[in-house]
C-alpha cells in the first residue's frame, strides 16, 4: 500500500533525543538515568518498514561480534526537531544538528541514531573497543550499517554526525517536504 508520509506523520511516536550526541569526547549515561527515558523494545517506533527492519538487523549482527546497541532516537517530529535545532543557539546545551522540522530524515522515519551499551552505561566513545578486537565498536558498527543500505554520518564532509543513520531511498528532502514520493 502506498501512502503519502503526511497523512502518516500525525500518528507518529516522537522518540528521545540525547543531547550531545555529536562527539567531541566519550560520554555515557548511566543505566538509572537511561532507562527512565528509553523504549521497552530498544525498536524505534514510527519509522519506515525497510529502515526498522534493517536497524533491527544491524543490533542483531552488532551483538554476533560482541556489540550490544542501543537506539537513541528515530522518527523525530518537525517540533521536536526544532527544538533540537534551537539548543545551543537559543536554548542551553551544545549544537547537535544543523536541520531545522523538514530538513532530517528522522522527521520522515528514514534515519535512527544509536550508542553503545557497556554494561550498565549508554555511550558515545568512538575509540571504546569492548570486543577486544582492536578495532572501533562504533566503527564496526558504522561498517555493518553501510554493508545493510545505510549513509552514515560519519561519512559527511561537514558537521560529522557519528550516531546517526539514514536511508533516503532515492528521496531528496525536497522530495520528502513536498510530498513528491511515496514511502509507504
Amino acid at each position: 500500500m502506498k501512502m503519502n508520509i503526511k497523512s502518516l506523520s500525525a500518528s507518529l511516536f516522537t522518540l528521545l533525543v540525547v543531547p550531545g550526541f555529536i562527539l567531541s569526547a566519550p560520554q555515557s549515561v548511566s543505566a538509572e538515568q537511561w532507562n527512565g527515558n528509553t523504549y521497552e523494545t530498544n525498536q524505534p517506533e514510527g519509522l519506515h518498514p525497510i529502515v526498522a527492519e534493517r536497524a533491527e538487523i544491524l543490533r542483531q549482527r552488532a551483538a554476533q561480534i560482541g556489540i550490544v546497541i542501543r537506539f537513541t532516537d528515530g522518527f523525530r517530529s518537525f517540533e521536536k526537531q526544532n527544538a533540537l535545532f534551537a539548543q545551543g543557539r537559543t536554548t542551553a546545551g551544545n549544537i547537535v544538528t544543523n536541520a531545522q522540522g523538514g530538513e532530517s530524515y528522522h522527521n520522515y522515519g528514514l534515519a535512527v541514531d544509536y550508542a553503545l551499551e557497556v554494561g550498565p552505561n549508554v555511550i558515545w566513545d568512538l575509540e571504546y573497543d569492548g570486543n577486544g578486537n582492536a578495532r572501533s565498536d562504533w566503527f564496526e558498527v558504522a561498517r555493518i550499517a553501510k554493508e545493510l543500505g545505510f549513509t552514515w554520518g560519519g561519512d559527511w564532509e561537514s558537521f560529522r554526525d557519528y550516531p546517526h543513520l539514514q536511508m533516503d531511498f532515492g528521496y531528496s528532502l525536497y522530495n520528502l517536504q513536498t510530498g513528491n514520493h511515496y514511502l509507504y
